[in-house]
């Protein structure tokens, strides 16, 4: 009996140490970005770590196994349960010391999980278990256990919990394994009454920090962004907020603003209008990304369009914009209009699946700040793009900023005309972001922007379409390397540029 529990015990500890890296790796990757280097770098420092604590846990005597078994549980619970946490209101408030605080939560929970399996071998070995059942079992149990985690936490974990609400559950697991061994082995070791107070507090605690992870979160993110929060959620693919300032509401994606009320019709008429002008006849749009429905809303204005197909990953995005009343009022139930079809789903895989035909596409997508947006900006992506558009149509691409990410708007740029496209870039001063920057392309003729719009503009005329075709000295084009899938170079120029302009 006593060997069954050490041996599920083991199940546990494994899930609850890969669980504490997953939280590590998700969190730096939606603060920091740049996802490949944030989880390379967590799980190399976690690994290393673990290396380190199996090595130490041979200077722990025989006759003290399984107090040291129990102290490093309530060890790594208490420092891997409150670890989400500390990382989030550390980067919401103390900036300066979120990396360092990073690598030693890391090291030190690495530290201590790498000494739970030695122990727990060298415990059962001293109870006269064969040895090569021993291992077998042991490590059987070890990798079923970091499979059940892997397959939980992006399904069901992070989305229904959250990473900070995650984080303190696998706390209060390995707790749960200490107070189990205390009570299991309790004839064979000291001071249970104290060790049982110590797991109590620490349990207390963890479930104190459970019930308030939603407090703890809302004064993290109002620290991060500053504004009263209205919405927010964790999906499998992102987190979004938004806050309200006043009469200005502000969308963000994994911490990074995608629009602002006050300014957002400059941004959305500029992506969507100088296309669409060009194209009277158009029947049918595409549009992919824009699930908060405001390109959407500017696309309906235009009476000759009949039907539109939105493709945006996230279903959560798409129905809070939908369903709550002050976002619907944003895109004006642009999203629940009878000519919409909303698609939830990969827009690349999507592409590939279809034979539908439209007449313009609009494309708007978050900056490429990791691989898994950088595929969307790459040459088979818009190479199938074209395969899906009229010989005479257009499409517009959002391609972040020409004066402070040069290298990534020219490498989009590039990638276009790589995949077949004639491109026109343009730029546009949206006060939130600064100068803005898009490209139109089309296949057959290049793009000759009209002067005068059928429908009235809040911001878009003569004056303002001739700024937004013209570059000034200080925006120069750039000769840059296309961006394809085997390299993403398009990521690095990106995470580069913007990194310039931080400093």
């Amino acid at each position: 009996m006593a060997r069954s529990i050490l041996i599920l015990s083991v199940f546990v500890v494994a899930s609850c140490g890969l669980a504490y890296e997953l939280i590590a790796g998700a969190l730096s990757s939606y603060l920091l970005g740049d996802s490949i280097l944030q989880f390379s770098t967590v799980i190399g420092c976690y690994l290393f770590a673990m290396g380190v604590g199996a090595h130490f846990s041979k200077f722990i005597d025989d006759e003290d196994l399984l107090a040291r078994f129990v102290d490093i549980e309530l060890a790594v619970g208490m420092v891997g349960g409150v670890s989400a946490a500390l990382l989030f209101l550390s980067f919401s408030w103390l900036p300066t010391p979120f990396r360092t605080l990073l690598y030693v939560l890391v090291f030190l929970i690495g530290t201590c999980v790498g000494m739970e399996v030695p122990l727990v071998m060298r415990v059962l070995h001293a109870r006269q278990s064969g040895f090569n059942e021993l291992v077998s079992r042991v490590l059987t149990f070890d990798y079923l256990g970091a499979l059940a985690v892997s397959l939980l936490f992006p399904l069901v974990l992070a989305p229904t919990l959250g990473l900070v609400r995650t984080g303190f559950l696998f706390g209060m697991l390995n707790v749960g394994v200490a107070l189990w061994t205390i009570h299991t082995f309790r004839a064979e070791l000291k001071n249970v009454a104290g060790r049982l107070l110590r797991s109590a507090a620490v349990l207390v605690l963890l479930m104190t920090g459970f019930g308030l992870s939603d407090r703890l979160v809302n004064w993290g993110e109002h620290g991060l962004f500053g504004d009263e929060i209205v919405y927010s959620t964790t999906t499998p693919y992102q987190r979004l907020v938004v806050t309200r300032w006043k009469d200005d509401l502000r969308l963000y994606i994994n911490g990074n603003l995608q629009f602002s009320t006050r300014d957002e019709y400059r941004y959305h008429e500029a992506l969507v209008h100088p296309a669409l002008q060009a194209l009277p006849w158009a029947r049918s749009v595409l549009v992919m990304g824009g699930g908060d429905g405001l390109a959407l809303r500017e696309i309906l204005r235009y009476p000759n369009i009949r039907h539109v197909t939105l493709v945006d990953l996230d279903p959560a995005m798409t129905t809070a914009f939908a369903q709550r009343a002050e976002l619907v009022k944003l895109n004006q139930g642009s999203l629940t209009d009878p000519r919409v079809k909303v698609i939830n789903a990969d827009a690349a895989i999507w592409l590939r699946d279809q034979q539908d035909m439209f007449d313009a596409a609009i494309i708007d997508f978050p900056d490429p700040s990791s691989f898994a947006l950088g595929k969307l900006y790459s040459v088979p992506f818009y190479d199938s793009v074209k395969r899906h558009i009229a010989e005479n149509g257009i499409i517009a691409v959002q391609s972040t900023s020409p004066y402070f990410a040069p290298h990534a708007f020219w490498t989009i740029d590039a990638t276009l005309r790589e995949a077949g496209w004639k491109t026109t870039p343009y730029h546009v001063y949206v006060p939130s972001f600064g100068e803005w920057g898009f490209i139109v392309a089309s296949i057959r003729q290049p793009f000759v922007p009209s002067p005068v719009y059928r429908l009235p503009m809040r911001y878009l005329n003569a004056d303002t379409t001739r700024e937004m075709f013209a570059f000034p000295p200080d925006m120069p084009a750039l000769q840059m390397a296309p961006n394809r899938l085997d390299t993403q170079s398009l990521v690095h120029e990106f995470e580069q540029d913007w990194r310039h302009v931080i400093r």
